[in-house]
């Protein structure tokens, strides 16, 4: 007689050969005699999705989803919002990469909810049904420069329902750098246990800017402006493009901070940003197109108060002298908030994926591998964007098990069960390790 275990991986093995074995047979295709040039083309075509697919099998697999996908598992009776700022086209993908059906909702303020010309949440969304391919999905943006409208879009999923949340967007400026300030105060309320509601779980990506952000201790030079290092009170800033660059400054209440970007090329200033107070956080964020092949350099001078310590994050462009201790960003820098790194196929931590620690709660929480194959588009969906609704949806499985679970019990299962990839215990590179499903 078999144990229950021995029965569970034949079981998954079982499932997983059978969708190899059909991956296979659409990769071989029907017979090529007397077929023409355009029929090997649309050959071609079907192997690559084919392959695609077996890839996808594989990275499920890998997650232990494939295992509780053969056992039944699979999202039924759990509603996932994925909140992102790209939708674009996202109809068309309905029934496809995507369910048959999603509820969607517009927070900006002239309502579109296909503003941004971005896939971005699409891909987000077709992790999250990938491995929970019968939960609902909701969709939700909001606006880009005010907080008040994220916070909006987090309570109407929750009065939707939603048990699990995914945000694969970071927005630094809208915390002290630290898991802090009020709009992490009003994120937690919306996300706890309270008005007839149960508490519901928010994953959010750690950020790709370990490379591209700067902590630490405010220090004077002789010209007045803050030295990343001894004698250097430039931070070079090589945009990436002509995409439109962001320089955003945080920190704790107690002094506050301006930010200066200079040409380089011309000696000019390009950019200026004064700082704006609030209760118990400070942030500077100023953005400008840069002009083509041109380099900047950041400064920052104290306006007034206490000099301390402060984040800055460079978006879309390149920062010359970092740090990546501290790097995780809004909202995953919060304790209320699981932060999901990037790690490789071998289980090292991209060298973008931002690192801890950054609250009272150990930073990240969670990683997952990426790249993420996907089946709506030939590029595999990548970065820290493709972790965190990889641990959204292996969340979505384990509530779909255990409907009576609390999201505490959820988010203490999934950091128990991760398999850990670097030093024992939580780390803050990987954190407590790769989402793995017991």
């Amino acid at each position: 007689m078999h144990s229950t275990a021995s029965v569970s991986r034949l079981s998954w093995w079982l499932s997983f050969l059978a969708v190899i074995g059909l991956a296979c047979a659409s990769a071989r295709g029907p017979s090529l005699s007397g077929a023409s040039a355009g029929e090997e083309s649309d050959e071609r075509v079907v192997a690559k999705e084919a392959t695609s697919t077996l890839q996808r099998a594989q990275h499920l697999a890998r997650l232990g989803a494939a295992r509780w996908h053969a056992e039944g598992t699979r999202g039924r009776g759990v509603k996932v919002a994925i909140l992102d700022s790209g939708f674009r086209g996202w109809r068309d993908q309905l029934g496809k990469s995507l369910p048959a059906q999603v509820t969607a909702r517009s927070f900006r303020k002239d309502g579109s909810f296909e503003a941004r010309d971005s896939q971005h949440g699409i891909l987000c969304a077709e992790v999250v049904h990938a491995l929970a391919p019968d939960a609902e999905l909701l969709f939700a943006n909001w606006e880009a420069d005010e907080p008040e409208s994220f916070v909006e879009a987090v309570r109407w999923a929750r009065d939707q329902g939603a048990k699990v949340m995914t945000c694969s967007v970071i927005m630094p400026s809208f915390s002290d750098g630290e898991g802090g300030g009020p709009v992490h105060e009003a994120l937690t309320h919306a996300l706890a246990a309270e008005g007839g509601h149960e508490g519901a779980l928010c994953f959010a990506s750690a950020g790709n800017t370990a490379e591209r952000h700067w902590a630490g201790r405010y220090r004077a030079g002789r010209a007045g402006c803050h030295e990343w290092e001894p004698g250097q009170s430039d931070n070079v800033l090589t945009p990436w493009g002509d995409e439109r660059v962001s320089v955003e400054l945080c920190c704790g209440a107690g002094a506050a901070y301006d930010v200066t970007v200079l040409d380089r090329d011309t000696a000019t200033e390009a950019a200026h940003s004064f700082a704006k107070d609030h209760a118990s956080q400070s942030c500077t964020r100023l953005r400008f197109n840069p002009a083509p092949g041109h380099t900047y350099a950041v400064r920052v001078r104290l306006a007034r108060g206490e000099p301390g310590s402060f984040h800055l994050v460079a978006l879309h462009s390149g920062l010359g002298t970092t740090t990546a201790k501290g790097s995780v960003a809004f909202p995953a820098d919060g304790p209320e908030v699981v932060a999901v790194g990037a790690v490789d196929r071998d289980g090292h931590r991209a060298s973008y994926s931002s690192c801890g620690p950054n609250s009272a709660r150990p930073k990240p929480d969670l990683v997952a591998p990426v790249p993420f194959p996907g089946l709506s588009r030939a590029k595999p969906f990548s970065g820290t964007s493709a972790a965190s609704p990889q641990a959204a949806g292996a969340a979505a499985l384990l509530w779909s098990r255990h409907l009576d679970w609390s999201a505490e019990r959820v988010r203490t299962v999934l950091q128990t069960s991760a398999r850990d990839l670097g030093p024992v215990g939580h780390d803050c590179e990987t954190g407590y390790g790769m989402v793995y499903l017991p």
